[in-house]
């Protein structure tokens, strides 16, 4: 008894390299005019579908919903391994004027980090909430007071200010500053 093993037959993968190669069409060298024909017709059949602005949802929503959303794609962040994002994002609860978000940053630095992942935030935003009128405004405030204690009444004056309870407990056990 004879067994007839099958041979293997190679079957050529189809790229799109191998197909426009693989084409009928004559070849055209890439610095001709027939080049760049060929290459605006190929960016032409490779855009995609673009919705007009009149298509796309304008949905009406408060601000736990937007809150709700903002801290969602915190989360995602923080969860990639984005901390500092996630951490400019939920350093203030961003305000809602309609459809025009602002956000406050401490600093300069900082709105520069928030601006390269901005775009992401709005397509999420305007995604779940289903509203593509939503725009991000971005506040530098620089005018954080850092208060210093430098001696004991500084530092007591400061802790009065906090609670003013403080005043009590002095009285109580008679403390003195100057001591």
């Amino acid at each position: 008894m004879t067994v007839i093993e099958p041979k293997a037959i190679p079957v050529p993968i189809k790229t799109a390299a191998s197909a426009i190669f693989a084409s009928n069409e004559p070849k055209v060298s890439a610095f001709s005019l027939a080049s760049i024909r060929a290459k605006k017709a190929l960016e032409e059949s490779t855009k995609g579908i673009v919705r007009e602005v009149s298509q796309l949802p304008t949905e009406s929503f408060n601000e736990t919903e937007m809150l709700l959303q903002w801290n969602k794609y915190a989360q995602r962040l923080g969860d990639r391994g984005f901390k500092i994002m996630e951490s400019l994002l939920l350093i203030n609860d961003p305000k809602l004027n309609g459809t025009a978000i602002t956000l406050e940053l401490p600093n300069e630095g900082s709105k520069l980090d928030f601006e390269k992942e901005l775009n992401g935030l709005l397509g999420h935003l305007k995604g779940h909430l289903h509203n593509h009128d939503i725009t991000i405004e971005i506040i530098v405030n620089e005018s954080i007071e850092n208060k210093r204690s430098f001696n004991d009444q500084d530092r007591y004056n400061r802790l009065h200010e906090i609670n003013p309870n403080i005043e009590l407990l002095r009285t109580t056990f008679g403390l003195d500053l100057d001591a």
